[in-house]
């Protein structure tokens, strides 16, 4: 939700250019694990968290540079990009036991 609230004030040129990239790959992060879950096979859901992991990854780079040019207040993109970074080493934890080999 806050990746809207963000992108919301970003300058009306960016609609269809930075603000609908960001949304897009923001969406993509819970909709992926999502579906990875509901494919009920640690390789499928190893698969989709591994492509969400990228999507979270693509927003934090995106607010990035959302940052440098100015669209973000810095504080705001600071918080947010702290939020993200939590979030990708999570996804990456639970990735990584995923991962391991059965015993």
């Amino acid at each position: 939700m806050e990746v809207y609230r963000q992108t919301h004030r970003f300058p009306p040129q960016e609609r269809y250019g930075l603000e609908a990239q960001i949304r897009r790959a923001a969406v993509s992060v819970p909709t992926n694990i999502v579906d990875g879950c509901a494919r009920r096979s640690t390789k499928d859901d190893l698969s989709f968290i591994r492509i969400a992991l990228g999507s979270a990854s693509e927003v934090r780079y995106l607010f990035r540079l959302a940052r440098r040019l100015g669209f973000v207040a810095p504080a705001d993109g600071e918080a947010l990009e702290a939020r993200y970074g939590e979030f990708v080493r999570g996804l990456q934890r639970l990735v990584d036991v995923l991962a391991r080999p059965e015993v």
